[in-house]
């Protein structure tokens, strides 16, 4: 097979290099590098449902697939196959976890395998390891391969285009997502580098204390590298006002693409891990839009008491 790299849209290439700021004299060029690579709107999430602080459900049901894989490459159940997924469904009481209310878990399998030993199998070592027995009651419902047969998986059996795992790939449900996918794009493309960043201010911000949950959505043009707009929501559960998150925000979180590169250090071959299992909640990887290194810097200037062993 012969593959054809090409250089991107000369045009493209023009106004990333040089931005709108600095063709029209607004900054100097050596202080703004690179303009976003794309118009569009990218959202970050974070919330205090788990310790990675993302969502209950996405969370386990990432967990939930992890396990998948182990258990078939450790040779504990051997007649799985590579392909496989899953689903949570969590039941909230005023906005916090209550209970599971539903388990889905498919895998591919070899030919002659009898679904109840199948089920039985992923129930005793993917779903009980997995789930917190305490979240689990008499009215959870499992549902194991209820398509019955799985035994045509990968590309062959089902396939489709870059971007088909948007939600799976963030944050569940729970968090909406502006449409660009991440994988096979540079960090020049914001749809990849701003969607991480989203993520970082989003978790640093719950982090702190400031909010039990935190949505940022920022919106690029192609060619300019400021955001033409910032938004923070925090769905009420803000633990301070409201308008001093959105200055925090602004004040401490260098929002060009640039920047975002330059701080995350996202010119790096990091991006291959993230294929599997989601591009956030990951403890595993090296991820840096996961670090916390600005919560207590938030916290101090919220007025916040500084969480116990940190220093101001």
């Amino acid at each position: 097979m012969v593959v054809s790299v090409k250089e991107q849209s000369p045009d493209i290439a023009a106004a990333v290099s040089t931005p709108l700021e600095v063709r029209e004299g607004w900054e100097k060029a050596e202080e703004l590098e690179l303009g976003a690579g794309d118009q569009g709107i990218m959202l970050g999430f974070a919330c205090n449902e788990t310790p990675e602080l993302m969502p209950l459900p996405i969370s386990l049901a990432h967990k939930l697939c992890r396990r998948l894989a182990e258990v078939r490459k450790q040779g504990i159940i051997p007649y799985l196959r590579p392909d496989g997924k899953s689903q949570v469904t969590i039941e909230y009481s005023f906005g916090v976890p209550k209970r599971v209310k539903t388990v889905v878990v498919s895998s591919q399998h070899d030919d002659g395998v009898e679904l109840a030993h199948l089920q039985a199998d992923i129930m005793e070592h993917v779903v009980h390891p997995v789930i917190p027995a305490e979240l689990m009651n008499s009215e959870t419902v499992y549902r194991i391969n209820p398509s019955g047969r799985f035994v045509i998986g990968g590309p062959k059996g089902d396939s489709g285009l870059s971007g088909r795992k948007n939600i799976v790939d963030t944050y569940g449900s729970s968090g909406r997502h502006g449409g660009g996918s991440y994988s096979g794009k540079d960090p020049t493309k914001v749809d990849r580098s701003c969607s991480y960043a989203a993520r970082y201010v989003a978790k640093n911000i719950v982090a702190a204390g400031l909010a039990d949950r935190a949505e940022i959505e920022l919106a690029y043009a192609i060619g300019v590298a400021h955001p033409v707009s910032v938004s923070v929501e925090t769905f009420g559960t803000q633990n301070v006002d409201h308008d001093l998150i959105e200055r925090l925000v602004k004040t401490h979180f260098d929002l060009r693409p640039a920047a975002i590169v330059r701080h995350l250090d996202l010119r790096r071959p990091i991006y291959r891990a993230t294929a599997a299992y989601g591009h956030f909640g990951r403890e595993d990887i090296d991820a840096p839009w996961e670090k916390t290194d600005k919560a207590e810097l938030l916290r101090q200037e919220a007025g916040l008491p500084l969480a116990e062993g940190a220093r101001s």
